[in-house]
């Protein structure tokens, strides 16, 4: 059973993580880590298809890389089929990603799968790549990417 505590913890080392006030949580199932970003004072949207969801900005269909990128951090809680997209998209855009990957899309079991993510990150081109450790019951890792801090950031140099 998964931990019930797994969207408020995700979203916690997000806030304390990364400084993006705009995030797109894909594959967001129900809007949960929205839910829980929200109340940390990120403005979230998430892409799911399902019909049933919370009462958070949702886009109910498929996210794309054609997305116009209107976040700063891309995100994922257990997205299935959609995780490879999410560091693609991060990629092409210049944008740290974090990912807690649960199934693969490939058949691949899970540790396999995260180094997997982790490879394809660095062959996107990420200079950063890690993984970080949730303290919850189930499929905690967090695979995550980032190019370092952005023009807007302190200690990112002069401009």
């Amino acid at each position: 059973m998964a931990d019930k505590r797994r969207f408020d913890l995700f979203a916690q080392f997000l806030v304390e993580r990364f400084p993006a006030p705009r995030v797109f949580d894909i594959a967001g199932g129900q809007g949960r880590l929205n839910e829980a970003l929200t109340r940390l004072g990120r403005t979230v949207t998430t892409f799911d298809s399902r019909h049933k969801h919370l009462p958070v900005r949702y886009e109910q269909r498929m996210f794309t890389l054609d997305e116009p990128c209107e976040c700063d951090l891309l995100v994922g809680m257990h997205p299935d089929g959609a995780t490879r997209i999410i560091i693609e998209y991060a990629a092409k855009h210049r944008l740290p990603f974090a990912v807690v990957p649960c199934c693969s899309d490939n058949g691949m079991p899970y540790n396999p799968w995260r180094r997997y993510l982790a490879d394809l990150a660095r062959e996107q081109g990420f200079p950063t790549v890690e993984e970080h450790a949730l303290p919850m019951d189930g499929r905690a890792r967090v695979v995550l990417g980032d190019f370092g801090p952005s023009p807007r950031e302190p200690g990112a140099g002069p401009q």
